[in-house]
């Protein structure tokens, strides 16, 4: 039997900082850390909008990333 260990997690804010000599839009990211395990879609909604207030660039969207331990018995 086997099993899945939560791990940790993490929200990456993505940016659009302008554009490059060919037109093409430049991104810039911002990464938060220790996000609990189990949080609700709409509180990351809600963080993640007011973390992307203090920010001078255009918000873009956010991702969660979770990493976790496989675990074998």
């Amino acid at each position: 039997m086997a099993s899945i260990e939560y791990k940790n997690a993490v929200i990456r804010l993505s940016f659009e900082a302008g554009q490059d000599h060919d037109g093409k839009v430049i991104k810039k990211s911002k990464t938060y850390r220790n996000i609990k395990a189990g949080v609700d879609a709409q509180s990351l909604v809600d963080a993640t909008t007011v973390l992307a207030g203090f920010s001078e660039w255009p918000y873009m969207g956010a991702e969660k990333i979770e990493t976790a331990n496989i675990m074998e018995f």
